[in-house]
């Protein structure tokens, strides 16, 4: 009797020897959970960047009264004009105004005469 006792308690210590080295399933899917809901969020992410962004030109591209400038066939949108307007408002010289907006030194120059 004890030595079936004894046999069954050196069997139940290795079997706990063997359950620590044993690889954990669980660990292994969480750590994949993890990584999948990352690249879930990084990818959400970027789509919302390239809607918000399609969305920007949209509204550049479509908006009707849009006033031309000195130069024949561009046009200078309504937030190109604001901006300008603000930078100027703000004491920032024409030159860097310019490099800001993308237009020519004279463009700006007429758009903050006009205001």
């Amino acid at each position: 009797m004890t030595l079936l006792f004894i046999g069954l308690v050196s069997f139940s210590i290795l079997l706990l020897v063997i359950s620590f080295f044993q690889r954990d399933r669980y660990r292994d899917i969480e750590k994949d959970m993890e990584e999948l809901s990352m690249n879930v969020l990084e990818e959400h992410y970027k789509l919302k960047k390239r809607i918000r962004i399609l969305e920007e030109e949209l509204l550049m591209d479509g908006n009707a009264p849009l006033k031309k400038s000195s130069s024949p066939g561009k046009v200078i949108h309504e937030v190109v004009k604001n901006q300008v307007i603000a930078l100027h408002h703000q004491g920032v010289p024409v030159d860097q105004i310019a490099k800001q907006s993308a237009l020519s030194k004279l463009e700006v120059k007429q758009l903050i005469s006009k205001m």
